[in-house]
This record gives C-alpha cells, structure tokens and sequence, in this order.
C-alpha cells in the first residue's frame, strides 16, 4: 500500500467514464492494518467533476490524527500511542454518473507518516526506504547513546560495530502495529540518554565527583564508530563520532525530520539563556487608602498584573561537516522540536528565521548558533 507523508499534499483519485461526481470516505487509525473495510469512517468527503476524474487532496486531515507528542522516550518501546508519527488510513472512493453509484474502489493499509517532500520530489511523495535520515555521518556525545531511525518494513538488519567488531546486530519484527514500524535501534533502552540515567535505571546511585567525571571524560560509554543498515535501498554505512566536551554542557535537540521520525542533533558548545518579561498595568487610585486624607506612600500608583516571561536558549553546535547542512535545513523545517534541559524533554521552537548553509569551501570550520525558545510561558498559568 502507499506511503503518506501528511506533511506535504497527498492526493488520491478516481477515473471513469462519465462520472459527474464522487464520494470518499476515509478511515484513521492505529494497531494492526485492516484487511476488508471497516466502516465509521472519520470524515466523507463529496466533490464534483467533469473531466472524467475526480481528485481529493487528504493529507491535512490525516495530520491532525498523528499525535507526535515526544517524552524523551522514542516510541517503538515505549508501550504507547502519544509519541507516535505514524498512522494507518483506509479510504474508499464511490463514483457516481448522476444519480447513480458505480464500483467502489478501496485502497486499505495505507501507512502515514508526519513526513514531507520537498518541491523537487514531485506530488506524493513516499520515500520507501529503510534508513530514515539524510546524513550518513553521525555526531553525538560520547556519554549517551546512538540511536537510528530505520523503517520496519522496508529494513533487513542493523549492524553496530566498535573498532571493527560487530557489538550487535538488530533485525525487524513482522506484523507490528502501525505505532512501532518506525524502530530505533540502539544498544540502549529507549529512556536512556546517559551514564548517569543508565545507572539509575538500575537501581544505582550515581555519585558525581572528581574521579567520575574524569572517567566519563576519558572513556566512551557507547563506543559505536560505525553501524551499517541493510535495507531495501541497498547498504548504507554509517559513520559515527563520538564528541567529547569537557568545557561545555552539551544539549540534545530532537525533532521530526523529513521522513517523519525523531532525529538527534547535539549542540556542543557555549549556551546562553535569556528571558523575556511581559506584563501589563494600571494606575490606581490612591486617595484614602491609609484611612484619613491624603494616601499612603508605600502603596503602588501604578500596578503590574499578567506578569509573565519567556525564556530563550541560544546553542552553538561545534565544528560538525558539510553533509549536516541538510540535518540543520530539516530542523528549521520542523514545526516540532524538543530539548533536553535539566534532565527533562522540553518543547521549544526555533525563532532563528534565517539559515545560511556553510561550506568547507568558503567557512573551513562549519559551526552554527541558533536560537530556540521554549514554547511555554515561564510561570504556570495553564488552566
């Protein structure tokens, strides 16, 4: 069945002799894939033609069912829906000439992903492969673990390898729900992003000292240098480099790539936070207010309400190569982004407008700033 980037225009059609018009019923939903049609169909939509086909565009529906709400957790183990990019569509398109209905044409299992194409990638674009990012370099921190978003369907096995010895090797599982056939393989649990996490996660305390962060700094607790993913698109190799920062706290920034999964990119150098006031006022009346004629000089003549702020984050990535110019051009496309920040998945959203793309040619060491700003108010006033 097709594959359904909701991002961009999906348009599905229908083509007789003589019809006049046209009904499309359209089913979304999560689990395992329906066989025969299921009926309570979500929308039914009618237009008319006269042209002998009749097209409906029905991305922009199926978007507002794909939740893409990300915990920190990547979804294919963590046992829920909420996280998900992904959705099952079935629709079935009824021509009529006049008054009277012709065959009904189904198409079932459709899969949907919040993806996009670009406008060189033509109408509905699918993207039927198995490694689901454009860069085949890999930055991260040495102390957190790698994870890469493969396609289920569309995916032989992923191979890790340190050193040129294979550390481990994943193959896909068959017949999976609609919410775990995008798998992000990692030789790490899904909610671990650290040392510190994975010794906590086993009932360890993690003592922070002198001699803890100097080992952090001197070993590689996810040592991977390559990894290589077989898929229907053929072998593609992957080449990863683990980043040491010992000056900087390094920030991981997640968001929803072109392909409609959750892709990492790290910011490893100087941070800086801001914030941004906003309040409104009135002037008050102060007559009387200390009992008796005159008023009361400790009293506000102008008072502040609706006080609140926003904070704003400004990252720095390091020096990374010219193949993440498209990592960095997918991030500022992205209308969903998260950070890591004192240990909790925050959204954010990016307030850089511009992006000009650095080249090794013209800029020798590639480094971008941008500018994030977290995408809630400062003060709790969620009602």
């Amino acid at each position: 069945m097709a594959k359904i980037n909701v991002r961009s225009p999906y348009f599905a059609q229908v083509g007789v002799a003589g019809i006049t018009s046209a009904t499309l019923e359209m089913l979304i939903y999560t689990g395992v894939a329906n066989t025969t049609w299921q009926g309570s169909p979500q929308y039914t939509l009618n237009a008319t033609g006269t042209t002998n086909k009749i097209i409906f565009e029905i991305s922009e529906l199926i978007r507002d069912y794909i939740p893409a709400s990300f915990d920190g957790i990547y979804p294919s183990d963590s046992g829920s829906s909420d996280d998900s990019t992904t959705v099952y569509v079935d629709y079935k398109i009824t021509p009529f000439s006049g008054s009277t209905a012709g065959t009904a044409v189904e198409s079932l299992g459709n899969r949907a992903f919040y993806g996009y194409g670009y406008f060189e990638d033509g109408s509905n674009p699918e993207f039927l492969q198995g490694y689901l990012q454009s860069n085949t370099t890999i930055l991260k921190a040495d102390d957190n673990p790698l994870r890469i978003p493969v396609d289920n369907e569309n995916t032989t096995s992923v191979a890790f390898f340190n050193k040129g010895e294979q550390i481990y090797v994943w193959t896909p599982t068959a017949n999976l729900k609609i919410e775990d056939q995008i798998a992000y393989v990692s030789t790490a649990s899904a909610d671990i992003d650290s040392y510190k996490e994975r010794v906590e996660a086993s009932g360890g305390t993690f003592e922070n000292n002198t001699c803890i962060q100097q080992f952090l700094r001197n070993e590689t607790i996810y040592p991977v240098d390559e990894v290589v993913v077989n898929a229907v698109e053929g072998v593609t190799v992957l080449k990863i480099q683990n980043i040491e920062e010992c000056r900087y706290t390094p920030y991981k920034v997640t968001f929803i790539n072109k392909y409609g999964v959750y892709q990492d990119l790290w910011f490893f150098k100087r941070s800086n936070l801001s914030m941004t006031k906003k309040d409104e006022m009135f002037k008050s009346n102060l007559i009387g207010t200390n009992g008796s004629i005159g008023y009361a000089t400790n009293k506000h003549q102008y008072n502040t309400f609706h006080v609140n702020a926003k904070e704003k984050l400004s990252l720095n990535t390091g020096f990374y190569p010219e193949s993440y110019n498209e990592v960095f051009r997918q991030m500022s496309l992205s209308d969903k982004i998260w950070i890591k920040y004192n240990e909790k998945t925050l959204p954010v959203r990016l307030t850089s407008s511009n992006l000009s793309f650095k080249t090794k040619l013209d800029d020798k060491l590639i480094n971008y700033t941008i500018e994030l700003e977290f995408a809630f108010d400062k003060i709790n006033n969620v009602r």
